[in-house]
């Protein structure tokens, strides 16, 4: 018995050694996110017990009910022998009666281009029946709830308000709220979860890619956010939500996270997880954002860039996930980041540099831009010169308020 104790604290204590000289190298990235040059290393995350392997804890409301998903191609739970099957094969392989999945943007499987139409199907491998929620069908109908008794939520989230997740995760609660449905929410770790920052979204700028008062960067797992989308009355009416969050196990919000799979086509790794909330502002303006490329949310570029300004250059071509990239066939001028230290907070000198350098100011920003933004002062802010400093200077205020209100939906610290 002494023996296995100090073996099981000797092995800790190494461990605890390796974890901590791993964090201060750049290694490759192990996880099962692919790229052709991975940048960031894949932290060991076999300490957090997903939400969605707590069977014990949602199994029994599930006993005897009809069931419907919704979910895509990161509702995942861990295997005994750490691999990954999908929740619904788990669900099914459990005797629990699952009638039909919910498909956000990218579908059930995760192949479809961003904001390409997804349509209803039947999933290949279940014959399970998939309705879209992305196109013109964002809220599931009365209809297409009838006879169903509990609807599962299980989908991974990045951490960045324009991330469309959240929009179906929104009139996913509605729609259940209408329909005398208890919504369950299997919780996952927000690989962006260390730190909140980004403009408030104002109302006047609500849209599918933002719809709720919140900066940019949040800072809660999507469990904790369904709780503040129910408890801040933002559901339409004030409605509520019968509403259970399966939480995760030894997590914190400071604690890494690498994903196992793509949450979409063009997050193909950590870097461009950890990247994508400041990289995003691009899809409002005529620069690329590496769609098109093996790197994507790691580069940007433009034709419209000084070329004797930036020493990096790419042709964005047709590829799985961007059939028709901005700038198609065009040489853009820009930056390679793939490179780049972990962000712990929005980095906006990208946009201003590529701002202050572009050969054609007056069609840099298009309409999409203020719905990323959540405002229509960033754009201003931008033309003006401001400095990221003083632009960032100018959102505490709003994240001081939103940081008290989201105290009171946290499940962890």
């Amino acid at each position: 018995m002494i023996n296995r104790l100090l073996k099981s604290t000797f092995l800790f204590f190494l461990i605890g050694i390796l974890s901590c000289t791993n964090t201060n190298k750049k290694a490759e990235n192990t996880s099962g996110l692919s790229s052709e040059k991975p940048s960031v290393k894949a932290m060991d995350t076999s300490e957090i017990i997903l939400a969605a392997n707590r069977t014990e804890e949602y199994f029994p409301l599930l006993k005897g009910k009809k069931l419907a998903f919704t979910g895509n191609q990161t509702s995942l739970i861990k295997t005994e022998n750490g691999d990954y099957k999908h929740v619904v094969d788990s669900l099914i392989s459990a005797g629990i009666d699952v009638k039909k999945v919910f498909a956000p943007e990218h579908g059930f499987r995760g192949d479809a281009d961003a904001g390409e139409t997804v349509k209803d199907g039947v999933d290949t491998k279940t014959g399970l029946p998939i309705i879209s929620l992305y196109g013109s069908n964002k809220k599931p109908s009365a209809a297409q709830l009838k006879g169903i008794d509990v609807m599962i939520f299980d989908i991974q989230d990045v951490g960045a308000r324009f991330y469309t997740y959240l929009s179906t995760l929104h009139y996913l609660m509605e729609a259940c709220a209408e329909n005398d449905i208890p919504l369950i929410v299997l919780d996952r770790p927000n690989p962006n979860a260390d730190y909140i920052d980004g403009p408030i979204l104002r109302p006047e700028f609500k849209s599918f890619v933002g719809m709720h008062p919140v900066p940019v960067v949040y800072g809660m797992t999507i469990g904790e956010y369904a709780q503040m989308i129910n408890g801040e009355g933002w559901l339409e009416n004030g409605k509520k939500c019968d509403l259970t969050v399966i939480n995760l196990k030894n997590y914190d919000h400071s604690k890494p996270y690498s994903l196992p799979v793509k949450p979409s086509p063009n997050l193909p790794n950590d870097l461009a997880i950890n990247l994508y909330p400041s990289l995003c502002f691009f899809e409002g303006t005529n620069v690329n954002a590496g769609r098109g490329t093996n790197t994507q949310f790691q580069v940007f570029g433009s034709p419209s860039l000084d070329s004797t300004y930036f020493d990096y250059s790419y042709v964005p071509q047709p590829m799985a996930g961007a059939q028709h990239p901005k700038h198609e066939g065009e040489k853009c001028y820009g930056r390679d980041l793939t490179d780049h230290e972990k962000l712990e907070k929005l980095n906006l000198e990208w946009l201003l540099e590529a701002y202050e350098h572009s050969e054609n100011k007056a069609d840099f920003f298009n309409s999409f831009f203020e719905k990323l933004a959540g405002t229509d002062m960033l754009r201003k802010q931008v033309k003006e010169g401001l400095s990221a400093e003083a632009i960032q200077k100018s959102w505490q205020a709003g994240l001081e308020a939103f940081k008290n209100m989201r105290k009171k939906y946290l499940l962890y610290q």
